[in-house]
Order: structure tokens, then C-alpha cells, then sequence
């Protein structure tokens, strides 16, 4: 017990015993809190240690690009990582933060902001509608959607009451249509809806909302755009953790986190904390498995043009010969 002598998750000092080793690294066990640890920083199969990682994951929401993360990497610490292994990183542990955070609830004020604003996914433009706090502006809902309907702001107007566990009174939005309806059918006559534009003098206006969706399209222009749908949810859920528990607001007293303002005690201090984390077995496997997708082949008989170039057939008369059958062979 001379290399290690404390418990990486519980402080335990007397309750470490050797566990084996792993690619020549010494393993511990703990009899504590019944958990398997490596002796050096690095995390199970991975060759990263998690400072890196958590400083590509905090670089990567604060703006940077990809390859501006490998060439930091590279520069300052000699690690050259492929794009792929970045990109898993970034899949593996936003996920992980998403579902730490869902749980949570906020103590927020009695005013709400919602506005919408135009994404790219995959070269077409989508809908994304917002809901925030206007005390402590924890974001409290996000909804991407194709369209501008009734039933679109709907679903976030309830999405945001379960998360906050309670109605507001006022609710500030701009001039669209969809939320005329909406807010009454989600909430009741007793909610007061408030019409008003970004840019005025008034304290009840959509400033807030339009300052947070400048932060998300000035992120999502150094991506180039979002590809799929799917990866457009994941990054706006992750960005949402990213800035309510990491990102510390420069309108909030002390530069406090929207969570912290929201009274909020997240056991994750940042992306560091969460990547050291211990995670299953069976759930740190797959993540390095790749899935088998099986394409089941299609039953649908194409048309002879689509399978290959048809032959010509020509008909001549010489071509077809026809049995001459005589007029007296039946007769005797």
C-alpha cells in the first residue's frame, strides 16, 4: 500500500486492498464502498487522463471547434486524438450529464420568458422554442420543432411547468400566434400573457431569452450547422447542462450559475467532476461496442429498366418457324 493509500470515491484511508492489475496498471479495491479503481488517473479503457477529457468537453460547449480542440490537445500535451475519439467523448459524457441533471428542480421566480428561434439541421431550418426564468434565468425547457403551431408551444409550456413544478403568473412572448392559445390551455386564465418585443426599454421584454439564443447560434455557427436531428436534441440538452449547473452568468450576483440562483445543489461542480464519475461495468462496455445493425433486404421486385440495361429484341419472319400441319393428315 505504498503507491495509494485513500479511496478515489469514498476518502476511505484503511479500506483499500490490491485488486489485481489491468495493461500492467495496479488496481484497487474498496471495502468501504465496494468499488474497483486504477492507481493512476487515467479511467478504464481509456488512454486519455480526465483532465484532458474534461477540458475538450468544457472547450467544445464554450465554442471550440473540433480541430481547435486536437490542436490544443497536441500542443499542450503532446496527445494527437482523432476526431472520432473526440466526438465519443463528447457522445459518451453529455449523455451522462443529461441524465444526471433531469431530476432537478428549481426554486425560480413567477415570471417566465419564452421566445423561438431558427436552427439548421441537416441543411433545412427547424423551429427551437425556449421557456427561462426571468429571476434566475435557469432555462427551464427546450423544444425543437418544424413548425410555429398552437400544439408546439403547448408542449413546451407544459414541459416547463412539470420541470418547475408550478404555473407562473406572468409569461413574457413575443407577437406570435402560437401562444395565444397555448399558454390558456396549459395553464389557466389566472396566467397573465404578455406581449412585447426584444428590443425595448421595458423590464417586461424578451431580452433575456434573445441573449441566450445569441450564446447557442454563436456555438452552433462554428459547428457548421447540425447534421441529423437526433445529434441537434442530444447537443441542445447537453448545452442546456452546460448552462445551467457549469457556466457561471455575469447578470447573476457573484457570477453565480443559474442553478446555484435557483437554490439547486448539483453534486457536479463542472465536467471534470463528472467524468471521474464511476460508472458500471456493463455500461462503460457499451460504450465501446459498436452496434449491429441489421438491413433486412428489400421484398419490393424492381423494375427490369432499374436491374440493368434490357436487351433489344427484334422479331423477323425469318426468325419464327411454324410447323405447317396438313389439311388431309386426320383424313383416311
Amino acid at each position: 500500500m505504498n503507491e495509494i493509500a485513500t479511496c478515489k470515491y469514498c476518502n476511505n484511508p484503511s479500506a483499500v486492498v490490491k485488486f489485481g492489475t489491468y495493461k500492467g496498471t495496479q488496481l484497487y479495491w474498496c471495502k468501504s464502498c465496494k468499488r474497483k479503481f486504477k492507481g493512476d488517473t487515467t479511467l478504464f479503457h481509456m488512454k486519455t487522463p480526465p483532465e484532458q477529457i474534461s477540458s475538450a468537453l468544457r472547450m467544445y460547449y464554450d465554442g471550440m471547434s473540433v480541430k481547435d480542440i486536437k490542436g490544443l490537445l497536441k500542443q499542450e500535451y503532446q496527445n494527437d486524438p482523432s476526431k472520432k475519439t473526440v466526438y465519443g467523448w463528447i457522445d459518451k459524457y453529455s449523455d451522462i450529464a443529461i441524465k444526471e441533471a433531469k431530476d432537478y428542480q428549481p426554486k425560480i421566480g413567477n415570471t417566465w420568458i419564452a421566445d423561438e428561434t431558427v436552427l439548421r439541421i441537416g441543411g433545412q431550418n427547424v423551429w427551437m422554442y425556449d421557456i427561462i426564468d426571468d429571476k434566475t434565468r435557469f432555462l427551464l425547457a427546450t423544444r425543437i420543432a418544424l413548425s410555429r403551431t398552437t400544439h408546439d408551444a403547448e408542449m413546451l409550456m407544459k414541459e416547463a411547468q412539470k420541470k418547475a413544478g408550478k404555473s407562473p403568473k406572468i409569461i413574457v412572448t413575443d407577437r406570435n400566434s402560437s401562444y395565444l392559445d397555448s399558454i390558456e390551455l396549459t395553464f389557466g386564465a389566472d396566467t397573465e400573457h404578455i406581449q412585447s418585443r426584444p428590443f425595448t426599454t421595458d423590464t417586461q421584454s424578451t431580452q433575456k431569452i434573445e441573449r441566450w439564443h445569441e450564446t447557442l447560434k454563436e456555438r452552433t455557427k462554428v459547428m457548421k450547422g447540425l447534421k441529423t436531428l437526433e445529434t441537434a436534441i442530444q447537443f441542445v440538452a447537453a448545452f442546456l447542462v452546460h448552462y445551467n449547473y457549469f457556466r457561471g452568468n455575469e447578470a447573476l450576483e457573484g457570477n453565480k450559475t443559474p442553478a446555484e440562483a435557483a437554490g439547486i445543489k448539483f453534486p457536479y461542480r463542472n465536467w471534470a467532476e463528472i467524468i471521474r464519475q464511476p460508472v458500471s461495468k456493463q455500461v462503460e462496455i457499451q460504450t465501446h461496442l459498436t452496434p449491429k445493425i441489421h438491413i433486412s433486404k428489400p421484398r419490393i421486385r424492381l423494375p427490369e429498366t432499374h436491374v440493368g440495361r434490357p436487351r433489344k429484341r427484334i422479331r423477323t419472319k425469318s426468325s419464327v418457324v411454324r410447323p405447317q400441319v396438313s389439311t388431309t393428315s386426320g383424313i383416311r
